[in-house]
């Protein structure tokens, strides 16, 4: 227990001045969190009418908002990550660390707190998304309570692993620039998932592609509970996604975080 609470109060610690830091610069949160924004208006009010009559809605736009929402949910905190491998990256080379290593803090506590704020953060931009879906016509009425708690907890498990990932690609990259090009594949796999259009609708020899990889079955997931379609064998895979990206982005950041000069 001795050793714990160390560590759980530089945790909390290196947490305030990761939020503290987000509420200085907002600029960066601000312009992850309008891409899936402008995405969702631009897919709803655009291409609405014929996306539903595509997935057999007819011309009702509420029929493609309702299959559109759980994508953007999982695009927005792909899009939130990006935000945390930068300012992973900014901390490497701009020396703070290399003071950090000097003084009295539990070695981990500076990673924690990265991947809770990150968290954190995602959580407020899918609310703030949420919120916009809302606005313009999105509606789960199928979803009970326990679904909505089940859709909350699959969204911050997913952040939670989007987030080790993103630390791990921060800590590798050698400047901020380098390191949003490098956590592009966390905004540019929701594009190729059933985030916008069945798995079904697409070229044959691609389908497993946009079927295995981890969006999709967090997608597919995600609008089983909120909007009372089956979920399937999505479930678990999600699940194991999550918990695998977890244990690889973990093990990789401690990795480079521990045997780094800077």
């Amino acid at each position: 227990m001795s050793s714990l609470s160390p560590a759980l109060r530089d945790s909390g610690t290196m947490l305030r001045r990761n939020l503290l830091h987000a509420r200085r610069y907002p600029s960066l949160t601000l312009n992850l969190l309008l891409t899936p924004i402008v995405l969702l208006l631009l897919f709803v009010y655009v291409f609405g009418g014929v996306m539903s009559a595509g997935i057999g809605g007819g011309a009702d736009r509420s029929a493609y908002i309702a299959y559109l929402v759980p994508g953007i949910l999982m695009m927005t905190i792909g899009g939130t990550v990006v935000g945390t491998a930068v300012s992973v990256s900014g901390d490497m080379s701009e020396g703070i660390i290399a003071r950090f290593r000097t003084m009295a803090i539990h070695r981990g506590a500076v990673l924690v707190g990265h991947v809770a704020g990150s968290v954190l953060q995602s959580v407020v931009s899918v609310v703030l998304v949420g919120a916009v879906a809302v606005a313009i016509g999105f509606r789960s009425v199928h979803a009970t309570a326990l679904e909505w708690l089940a859709a909350f907890g699959l969204l911050a498990l997913v952040a939670l692993a989007l987030t080790w990932i993103a630390v791990g690609m921060g800590l590798v990259s050698p400047n901020a620039e380098a390191a949003s090009n490098n956590a592009l594949p966390l905004i540019v796999l929701p594009l190729i998932s059933s985030a916008f259009v069945p798995v079904d609708a697409m070229p044959g020899w691609f389908q497993p592609i946009a079927r295995y990889q981890p969006f999709t079955p967090a997608i597919e997931t995600l609008r089983g509970l909120l909007l009372g379609s089956g979920i399937g064998h999505n479930g678990w895979l999600a699940v194991a996604w999550c918990a695998g990206l977890t244990v690889l982005g973990y093990l990789w950041s401690k990795a480079v975080f521990n045997r780094d000069p800077r």
